[in-house]
């Protein structure tokens, strides 16, 4: 634990994960990110090649909600347009 005069941070200790081990027990490890919420970081040959995360609950590139309800959406547009172009 690091402590300063304003706040107070703790660092958690990443998990790594060889990526041997990986490939065997690929979906045990993403039924583990999913329920813990922590993620991991496969390595190759001791390097870091790739880290598991967690989704957000929420995604916010979302498009519901957005769209706009049209009673006759092949009626024509009331605009100009150049199909040239």
């Amino acid at each position: 634990m690091v402590m300063s005069d304003t706040f107070m941070t703790m660092k958690l200790k990443e998990r790594v994960i060889p990526a041997g081990e990986f490939k065997a027990k690929c979906l045990a490890l993403f039924d583990e990110v999913e329920s813990g919420r922590r993620s991991f970081v496969i390595t190759k040959r001791g390097r870091p090649v790739a880290r598991v995360l967690p989704l957000s609950k929420s995604p916010s590139g979302s498009l519901r909600g957005s769209l706009l309800y049209d009673e006759d959406p092949l009626s024509p547009v009331d605009a100009e347009w150049d199909a040239t172009k």
